[in-house]
């Protein structure tokens, strides 16, 4: 291996893992705030591709069905649990919030996919019908179980993947998709050349990053954010709403999932299932991360895609083998770390 090639894997692994990263920083977040091993994460950054794919070619995407379904099966659950202190305001609020937004983003859509605005535009309505349907889905198939024990709300992640993946393949069928890139041009580095849309996924992965740490610092819902993963209890005392938490998480996840969808479907073809590896290896870092730390999780993501760079070149049939064999050493590391708690007779 001469200098120009490992520069190449090394581009090719930091590129790779910014899309990690945002996904590591998706589970740490809706860890840390509801306890949730947030499993289906990789079907957002499915979704988004296949969504903007279809939008590309001028067609309505299937992911409209899924966020008027669960807007109303959202708005139901919504109504029932507050049947007892229901006022017209609050009916309003749910019926808006559940109901009118993702009827009028599914119009909106019908409206302007055959018309084929540009990528800007395709862009913003992608995102627009898949964000929402991460708070949906927390509030149908997350929040009634928000007391379980985390064992639950595995299973319970794990159902939903499975439930989203069928739903994929019959929004999107069985052929993969790529779409258009931000932008076309070639860099040239020395020994390196650097695309256009490389830039821009590193660029958007930072200004991300960096908006993200201002929310948490900066703004009232971020430090509630903050407070509800300190202490859950205790964010509920001062009167911080958990229910509330929950979904700001998952919009803020179904966010990042799409986005990276959006960012990655332009330099590999993304098929209704693809979604599930690539959200495992931001699993990966963010266990290396104890699930708990968005720095250690952001750096563990770029180590992350430059292994798996490095063993595509030395041993590409088993490099995901090797990706996911890294999260071996630091479980054990943890295990020999953590505390001894003798189990009560």
């Amino acid at each position: 291996m001469d200098l120009s090639i490992l520069l190449i894997l090394v581009q090719d692994g930091v590129i790779n893992g910014a899309i990690y990263a945002l996904l590591a920083l998706s589970l740490v977040l809706v860890f840390t705030v509801t306890r949730v091993i947030f499993i289906p994460q990789g079907e957002f950054v499915s979704f988004g591709a296949l969504t903007l794919a279809f939008l590309e070619r001028g067609q309505a995407p299937g992911t409209l069905w899924l966020l008027v379904g669960l807007g109303v099966a959202a708005a139901i659950f919504e109504l029932m649990g507050a049947r007892r202190q229901l006022t017209p305001r609050l009916v309003a609020r749910i019926l808006a919030v559940d109901m009118a937004l993702p009827i009028a983003i599914s119009a909106l859509t019908l409206w302007l996919a055959p018309q084929k605005l540009g990528v800007v535009v395709q862009v913003l309505l992608a995102l627009a019908i898949i964000t929402p349907i991460g708070a949906y889905l927390y509030r149908v198939a997350y929040q009634p179980l928000a007391g379980a024990s985390v064992l639950v709300l595995l299973i319970a992640s794990i159902g939903v993947h499975l439930a989203l993946t069928g739903l994929g393949l019959v929004f999107f069928g069985a052929e993969g998709s790529r779409t258009d890139g931000f932008s076309s041009a070639m860099f040239d580095m020395g020994q390196l050349m650097v695309s256009g849309q490389s830039l821009w996924i590193v660029g958007i992965t930072l200004g991300l990053v960096g908006a993200l740490a201002a929310f948490f610092e900066l703004t009232l819902l971020g430090k509630a954010l903050r407070a509800t993963a300190v202490n859950r209890l205790g964010a509920r005392l001062v009167g911080i709403a958990p229910a509330l938490s929950g979904a700001i998480a998952f919009t803020l996840a179904a966010f990042l999932g799409a986005l990276s969808g959006v960012l990655v479907s332009p330099i590999t073809t993304i098929y209704y299932d693809t979604g599930f590896i690539v959200g495992l290896k931001g699993f990966v870092a963010a266990i290396i991360a104890g699930l708990a730390s968005y720095p250690l999780a952001g750096a563990a993501a770029i180590v992350v895609g430059i292994i798996e760079a490095l063993s595509s070149y030395w041993a590409s049939a088993f490099k995901e083998v090797i990706v996911f064999l890294v999260i071996i050493p630091v479980l054990l590391w943890r295990s020999w770390r953590a505390p001894v708690i003798e189990e009560e007779e």
